[in-house]
């Protein structure tokens, strides 16, 4: 590979925020390649609003897609010249031979649109010679799936583009690999199936063993409340940080415990495990049985009472996430705790956790409020200042252009 692409791994974004406009990308593209793409897919970040860390021990989540995407403009070309531009770092196009593409020529950000079509690839699709540009308003390392948003509008315009016929759940496949494989996070598919699988104003009940999924309403604005996240401007990376030291410590409580997976282990079998286990991974299997009931919980109070009275159980699950599975932070703790403490209904961080986001369920209008007393509570704590949106839930991938 050739030119200079971002000095790290991370998920390129750019600091505009909301979705990305088709035809600006268009047009950034023609400018940069003297032609005009193929087509513009966008493809959304995610918050999730319950249910983490148990994607990966086959149990339940509940994420929604936002307003904030990244966009891929492509044209397909002759020969097997790949080259790919992102609006983020120093906007260097980089070049890459895909005849001779392996994981030792997929670095930087270019990991992210390279890995999934090295994937899709290997299944057997016909990948020539293309160009790319990519530009992303999700936030990088704030807990929100830059990453999952960059595979899978990659995925959806490949898919479109060489006729490989794959359904959205086959996609969300393409875009996990390319995750675990390339860029070495050792995710599930909680991330990619909220981007690929979303729809406008609801949530997304996914099982993570069959992979059935079913659409939760989500009426928020109905409801008088939103969803405000606090990106906290600590910065994780799956690859290197403690996720794959949790997913270890899960493996080995299944193990011990002799089930396939933590979802097989109830509430009611936690007394027992106890005697078994480690206490510290005790405690990492505690959180995931007792986070996979919150999610079964959130779905039915939904259903019965509406997201209103759904606070309790948002703020359990930070609790766990805090003690049991140790993957928070102060900030993180900071901002849940000010919400809390300003009229929130719940707060929780959310993500992969070691930084990223918070979210808070709040009464709209006590936005103002909350967004106030947690910009002060970072000034009088010494943090950096956090970035403070509100979203809703929104539509899945697609065709923009």
């Amino acid at each position: 590979m050739t030119g200079s692409p971002a000095p790290d791994a991370r998920a390129p974004h750019a600091p505009d925020p909301g979705t990305p406009r088709p035809e600006d990308v268009a047009a950034r593209f023609t400018a940069a390649f003297g032609h005009a793409p193929d087509g513009v897919w966008t493809a959304p970040g995610r918050v999730n609003l319950i249910g983490e860390h148990t994607d990966y021990n086959e149990g339940f989540v509940l994420p929604f897609a936002i307003d904030r995407s990244a966009a891929v403009a492509v044209k397909l070309r002759e020969g097997t010249t790949a080259r790919l531009l992102s609006s983020y770092g120093d906007q260097v196009v980089a070049t890459v031979d895909l005849a001779t593409l392996s994981h030792s020529t997929m670095g930087g950000w270019t990991a992210y649109p390279l890995g999934v079509v090295w994937v899709l690839r290997q299944m057997g699709v016909a990948i020539g010679g293309f160009d790319l540009f990519l530009h992303s308003t999700v936030p990088t390392g704030a807990g929100l799936s830059s990453s999952a948003a960059i595979e899978c509008a990659v995925a959806s315009a490949f898919n479109e583009l060489c006729g490989a016929g794959l359904s959205a759940s086959q996609l969300v496949l393409v875009g996990q690999r390319a995750e675990n494989e390339v860029v070495g996070a050792p995710t599930g598919i909680l991330d990619q199936s909220a981007s690929l699988l979303s729809t406008d104003g609801h949530a997304i009940f996914l099982d993570c063993r069959s992979q059935e999924s079913k659409l939760v309403p989500l009426d928020l604005a109905a409801a008088g409340l939103l969803i405000l996240v606090v990106d906290t401007k600590v910065s994780h990376a799956h690859a290197t940080g403690g996720y794959a030291a949790r997913r270890a410590s899960c493996e080995l409580g299944a193990e011990v415990l002799g089930v396939h997976a933590l979802r097989d282990v109830a509430e009611a079998d936690l007394p027992e495990a106890a005697g078994l286990l480690d206490a510290e991974t005790f405690r990492r299997v505690r959180h995931i049985v007792t986070e996979d009931q919150r999610v079964l919980d959130t779905v039915a109070v939904l259903a019965d009472a509406g997201p209103s009275a759904i606070g309790a159980l948002l703020t359990a699950s930070h609790a766990s996430m805090r003690d049991d599975f140790e993957i928070s932070c102060a900030e993180l703790d900071l901002a849940v705790d000010t919400a809390l403490a300003n009229g929130a209904l719940g707060a929780r961080m959310t993500g992969g956790g070691f930084g990223g986001s918070a979210i808070a369920l709040i009464p709209a209008a006590g936005e103002a409020m909350v967004r106030a007393a947690v910009v002060r509570a970072f000034a009088e704590a010494g943090f950096t200042a956090p970035e403070i949106f509100a979203v809703s839930p929104a539509p899945g991938a697609r065709r923009a252009l």
